[in-house]
């Protein structure tokens, strides 16, 4: 796709314009953020707006989402800031991912780092590892068990199950690359990391990754670490919190600041 970025930038100022928005902060999501898309991927792109003051001066209440049908691969969709920072204060695995993806679009304002910097009191590693082994054991049941698997799915078992692994051993979360989490986790030359490696360069390469016979070693490493971490969730520490009226602080400031 030649010049995404500018395509991508160009739909944001569409927005704004149609919806009179403006937004805060946009990133890559999904395949390419986490580091394994395929050529055909489409562009996750994820944002947060803050639209003028008189709106939120309303006794109905109103739809808090701008979603675009996906067009030329671009699936775009973003969040109200007042919705953000209340699924932020319960510690949101998506909006945190968002935060600190490594592909960023837009950041035109310091609320998304101001958001980052509260980060440390709103995480919970019990919701958290919560969210990713929900995510684990629902893929890996719908499409890992048996002996011919949709192979390209195990990418979406293994990184939440090394999110857990994350969540677990710092106690905050987990990073957003892939690659990262299996250097933390996986030891080089080990049997399971030639395979997730030999999955990487396939998936990568755009090559037809469907119903396959089962990787044993990775259905072994899935199935013992899902396990693990049932037992292992309900025992973490929720979040600390932040107080709301910091939230509401943060989201007046803005709210004055983008509209002056």
């Amino acid at each position: 796709m030649v010049n995404v970025r500018e395509q991508v930038l160009k739909e944001l100022q569409t927005i704004e314009m149609e919806e009179n928005v403006r937004i805060l902060y946009a990133c890559e999501s999904g395949s390419r953020a986490w580091g394994f898309p395929s050529k055909d991927s489409d562009y996750d792109v994820r944002f947060i707006y803050i639209r003028p003051e008189d709106w939120y001066l309303s006794i109905f209440e109103k739809r808090d989402v701008i979603e675009r049908p996906i067009s030329d691969r671009l699936d775009i969709n973003g969040w109200d800031l007042k919705k953000a920072l209340y699924l932020f204060r319960k510690s949101n695995p998506p909006l945190l991912e968002w935060l600190q993806s490594p592909i960023v679009y837009r950041e035109d304002h310091r609320c998304a780092e101001q958001i980052r910097q509260l980060t440390a009191s709103t995480f919970s590693p019990k919701a958290c590892m919560y969210h990713y082994l929900h995510m684990a054991k629902g893929n890996y049941r719908d499409y890992l068990k048996g002996e011919q698997v949709k192979i390209k799915k195990y990418f979406y078992v293994l990184r939440p199950v090394l999110a857990c692994e994350w969540i677990e051993k710092y106690g905050s979360i987990s990073p957003v690359e892939f690659d990262r989490l299996v250097d933390a986790f996986v030891p080089k030359g080990s049997e399971l990391w030639d395979v997730i490696e030999r999955l990487l360069v396939r998936k990568r390469a755009g090559e037809e990754m469907d119903y396959e016979p089962r990787i044993s070693p990775i259905n072994e490493f899935l199935e013992e670490r899902i396990t693990y971490y049932e037992q292992t969730a309900p025992g973490l520490k929720t979040a600390e919190g932040v107080e709301g009226q910091q939230l509401d602080e943060l989201f007046r400031f803005v709210l004055r600041d983008i509209w002056k």
